[in-house]
């Protein structure tokens, strides 16, 4: 029986926050670019364990920790969370990682850290995907989710449930079936870091960032998406010069959803010529 060697995570600081980060070599034998994968509210890099194996034949694979990502050895003021300090961490990454220009690929507040750390940066980014991103706090319906998140933070088995309910379509739901959605909602807890970074997701904007971006940038956005609708993914698409877009029939988290599709259609977009 083999077992799975587990990356120790390499500590660094940025400013004033201690973050981590793994490195998952690649196994292939022509490896293309390191490949950051960046998570989004309410967890750490975890999410994105499962997809591993379906990058590292071609890509060594960094997963970083941020601030408020609550994981441990994750640290930082515990003052309110910006989006510049969490691309100047996605920025750390890459240069304690051999400082040359990766692809990066980020997940919905991951999204946004990314365009911007590829804002910031553009010599370290070279080719950039963003999944069920957004730009700005202006987006009624974004707010008013993200409000009543954050107003029911003192009802954990609710906040729980509204993430779950938020997070995936009716169609995913139902195809799980109840256990595995009442775990879901037990997972999804309020904690002091989780709202942390809810309440960046109400204030950050990006606007005045994305034109900078130069690398070559496939937006994704998720059609039945009911935690950021994909009119705001259609948006960034919008406002980045030269940008790529699809779409997904799922909710947000179209990596649970429709993992071998989304798997593919990222693959095609960083292993071609």
């Amino acid at each position: 029986m083999t077992s799975t060697v587990v990356p120790a995570a390499k500590p660094l600081t940025v400013g004033s926050a201690r973050i981590r980060y793994t490195t998952h070599p690649a196994t292939g034998a022509t490896p293309g670019r390191d490949l950051v994968l960046v998570h989004g509210t309410g967890g750490g890099s975890g999410m994105w364990d499962p997809l591993v194996p379906s990058f590292t034949d071609r890509h060594t694979v960094h997963l970083p920790d941020l601030s408020g990502s609550g994981v441990e050895d994750v640290s930082d003021n515990d003052g309110d969370l910006a989006i510049e300090q969490l691309a100047a961490e996605i920025v750390a990454v890459i240069e304690d990682a051999g400082g040359h220009p990766v692809d990066v690929l980020g997940f919905s507040l991951g999204a946004v850290a990314a365009a911007a750390a590829a804002a910031l940066r553009p010599d370290l980014v070279d080719r950039l995907v963003l999944v069920a991103g957004w730009s700005d706090p202006d987006d009624e319906y974004l707010r008013n989710m993200m409000t009543v998140w954050l107003a029911v933070a003192d009802n954990p088995a609710a906040f729980g449930r509204y993430a779950t309910l938020t997070a995936f379509s009716r169609d995913h739901l139902n195809t799980i079936g109840r256990d595995a959605v009442e775990a879901n909602a037990a997972f999804m807890q309020p904690t002091p870091d989780t709202l942390r970074q809810i309440a960046l997701n109400l204030r950050l904007d990006i606007r005045h960032l994305l034109p900078r971006i130069t690398a070559d940038t496939l937006v994704l956005g998720c059609r039945q998406d009911a935690t950021v609708p994909a009119a705001n993914s259609r948006a960034l698409h919008a406002a980045i010069a030269g940008s790529t877009y699809d779409e997904f029939d799922t909710g947000h988290v179209v990596v649970y959803e429709q993992t071998e599709a989304f798997v593919t259609r990222v693959r095609a977009f960083l292993d071609r010529a």
